[in-house]
C-alpha cells in the first residue's frame, strides 16, 4: 500500500475531534483499520467515511465500492506488471522473465509490508470478495497469458499460453498463502521459489 499521498479530499469536519482524511491512502488505512476491528462485511462505506470526517459521496470520488477500497489502484499495478514483462530481454527464457517480473511486482517496502499482508489476508480469506477477485485475477492472468503467446509466436486463444498464465497465477496465490500463514517468510523468497518449481515442468515447453 503506497504511503499517504498530499491529495486533498475535500470533505465535512472530522467526527469526534479526528482529523478528516486527506488522501486516497488515508482512507484504505482507516477501512483497514475497521476491518480489523469490525469485520470485512461488518464495515459500510459510512462507517469509512465518518471516521474519515467525510461525506459518502466524497468517499465514491476516490473508490467506485468498498471492493475497490481492499484493492487498492489495481490498474495502474497491473499495467506495472505489464511494462515488467514489456522491459524483458528477448533472450531471457519465458519462465525466468515470468518469474524476474512477478517478484518485482511483489516487492515492497519494509514499511508498507504490514498493509500489503493485511489486504492480501482479505481477499484471500473473506468470502465476500471472492467473486471480485475472480474478475481481477483473471486481468492479471491476461497479461501472462499474451506475454506468453507473444513469446511462442500463438494467439492468447491457444492451449499453451492459457495454462502458463493459469499456472503462474496457482504459484503466485500458493506463496501469499505460506507468506500469510508464516510472517517470519519472505515473500519473494516464496515466489521465486514456487515458480522454479513451475519452471521444471514448464521450462521445456
Amino acid at each position: 500500500m503506497e504511503p499517504p499521498s498530499s491529495t486533498l479530499i475535500a470533505g465535512t469536519p472530522a467526527r469526534s475531534g479526528r482529523p478528516r482524511a486527506t488522501s486516497r491512502a488515508d482512507l484504505e488505512r482507516l477501512g483497514f483499520e475497521l476491518f480489523a476491528r469490525q469485520g470485512f462485511d461488518e464495515t459500510t462505506v459510512d462507517d469509512i467515511a465518518g471516521a474519515a470526517g467525510i461525506s459518502r459521496r466524497t468517499f465514491f470520488r476516490y473508490f467506485a465500492s468498498k471492493n475497490d477500497l481492499v484493492w487498492g489502484d489495481f490498474e495502474q499495478q497491473l499495467a506495472r506488471l505489464r511494462d515488467l514483462l514489456d522491459a524483458a530481454d528477448a533472450n531471457t527464457p519465458v519462465m525466468d522473465a515470468l518469474r524476474e517480473a512477478v517478484v518485482e511486482f511483489n516487492r515492497f517496502d519494509a514499511t508498507d509490508v504490514p498493509w500489503h499482508r493485511q489486504r492480501m489476508q482479505l481477499i484471500l480469506t473473506v468470502p465476500t470478495l471472492q467473486a471480485d477477485a475472480t474478475l481481477r485475477y483473471a486481468s492479471w492472468r491476461a497479461i501472462v497469458t499474451e506475454f506468453v503467446a507473444k513469446r511462442m509466436g500463438l494467439p492468447t486463444s491457444e492451449v499453451l499460453p492459457r495454462l502458463f498464465g493459469y499456472t503462474l497465477l496457482a504459484a503466485a496465490i500458493a506463496a501469499y498463502e505460506h507468506w500469510l500463514a508464516d510472517e517470519e517468510a519472505q515473500l519473494s523468497d516464496l515466489l521465486d521459489l514456487a515458480i522454479r518449481q513451475v519452471t521444471d515442468g514448464l521450462g521445456a515447453v
